[in-house]
């Protein structure tokens, strides 16, 4: 049997499955092997573990309802599987791909099976041409008919199964599409609003920005070594390309001065006297570059 889901899959589809409703282990298995039209099923000892290695994770939780648990999916299970909305989308096409792969080895199987009953019947019918034909005559041609009856039927199901996995992808295609222009959209829009703040307050966008420039000092007084320690630093951050927008460029920079003391303070720790030391660096700095801004405009 060709494999169903590959690694880490069933995972996410058993998300999925307690995104629709909560559910018991013994529905999970169910309902998966009614995706498959009963041509896979896990067993328990493959959806058990994972669900308790999902609960262990915090992606979903349980309650006990007539003496069996009841599996629900929590916050951050939804948000995992928002965010591999792609992947969920690529598994329906899989699911898809291992339901016709199933079908067809069971198709093999029937045509192979009745091709040996059709051998075995012209055999059986040039042996005793001139007998009356009787039971087992008529019972292998029933056999016969059953064996394509159910060839057929499995045939039909497979296609049927192949379409509805490819509507479904299909639709999760057009909703992860839909989400991320909808967060494209509100990115854009906080980046104007932030502008539109910046353009607004020139004040308090030169106090932070005097933060910046007054990074470069490293134990020396605010007013003595700021103009020598800016110039050693002139290509602090140079990796950061102009975007063509100057309130963009220097939020970026403000970002970076701030990841990076935030980072140089949890990496060494910081104490109330290197709290106020910086306090007069930035004050420094931030008149500095207020002025710059005020001669600018």
């Amino acid at each position: 049997m060709p494999p169903v889901f590959a690694h880490g899959r069933l995972r996410l589809y058993l998300l999925k499955l307690l995104d629709e409703a909560p559910r018991h282990g013994y529905e999970v298995i169910r309902l998966l092997e009614e995706r498959f039209q009963g041509l896979y099923a896990p067993s328990a000892g493959t959806v058990y573990p994972r669900l308790a290695k999902l609960e262990a994770e915090g992606l979903v939780t349980h309650a006990t309802e007539g003496g069996r648990k009841v599996y629900s999916i929590t916050d951050a299970g939804r948000a995992e599987l928002a965010d591999r909305g792609g992947e969920l989308a690529d598994l329906e096409v899989e699911i898809r791909d291992s339901v016709t792969e199933l079908a067809a080895e069971m198709r093999d199987d029937v045509r192979g099976a009745a091709g040996d009953l059709r051998r075995e019947m012209r055999a059986a019918a040039s042996a005793s041409a001139t007998q009356v034909e009787d039971e087992s005559w008529k019972a292998a041609k029933e056999d016969l008919r059953k064996a394509r009856q159910e060839w057929k039927e499995q045939a039909r199901r497979a296609k049927d199964e192949s379409r509805r996995a490819r509507e479904e992808a299909q639709q999760a295609r057009r909703q992860a599409k839909e989400a991320q222009e909808r967060a494209r959209e509100e990115v854009q829009r906080i980046a104007g609003q932030l502008q539109e703040q910046f353009a607004k307050s020139g004040g308090v966008l030169g106090s932070l920005a005097g933060a910046w420039l007054g990074s470069g000092a490293q134990g020396a007084s605010p007013a003595g070594a700021a103009d020598a320690d800016v110039s050693a630093d002139g290509d602090w951050a140079a990796d950061l390309a102009s975007t063509g927008d100057p309130a963009r460029d220097l939020d970026r920079l403000l970002d970076r001065f701030r990841d990076e003391v935030r980072d140089a303070a949890r990496d060494r720790g910081v104490t109330a006297a290197q709290v106020a030391e910086a306090r007069g660096h930035l004050k420094a700095a931030s008149g500095r570059l207020g002025a710059t801004f005020g001669a600018r405009s």
